[in-house]
């Protein structure tokens, strides 16, 4: 029998403060998720905690190339660009991903790409607060409703 590999994905506000703290417990968090036989963490790339997501797991990934893990950049696609975002800054991923249709705004296709991220995800870290008019705080109330495995690193 093959075992699933198992995803995870990482939302967090662009303005995260990232101390030694969150440093460590995020790290904590992607140690429990590889216990648990995560092997697919999937970025989209738009804040600070997402970056040090990034960071923390590649580390894992150099320390433990046996594990398999992928990195996968999920973006919105641009409906007249058709083309990852120019804000893309190429990272070594293991995939590039583009899980949702096209929309007419750059905004609302963030947002239902964030929507197929958490619909294709076993778990998914946070970094966020209640902030009504947040894209993070929108994609978090998401993932409640959806009855998500979550771990909020911002309490």
């Amino acid at each position: 029998m093959v075992a699933v590999e198992k995803t995870c994905s990482c939302f967090g506000h662009s303005d995260v403060d990232i101390t030694n703290d969150l440093i460590e417990r995020t790290r904590a968090e992607i140690e429990k998720a590889v216990e648990d036989g995560v092997r697919i963490f999937m970025f989209g790339g738009r804040s600070r905690f997402d970056d040090l997501c990034y960071d923390l797991v590649t580390e894992k990934k150099n320390a433990n190339p046996q594990l398999n893990i992928k990195r996968v950049f999920c973006f919105a696609l641009d409906k007249q660009r058709r083309k990852p975002p120019s804000w893309f800054i190429k990272k070594e991923y293991e995939a590039l991903e583009c899980p949702t249709k096209d929309f007419d705004y750059w905004y609302t296709s963030i947002y239902y790409r964030n929507i197929a991220m958490i619909d294709q995800s076993d778990l998914i870290l946070f970094w966020v607060e209640q902030r009504e008019n947040s894209g993070a705080y929108k994609t978090y109330l998401y993932a409640v409703k959806k009855h998500k495995n979550i771990v909020n690193l911002f309490v």
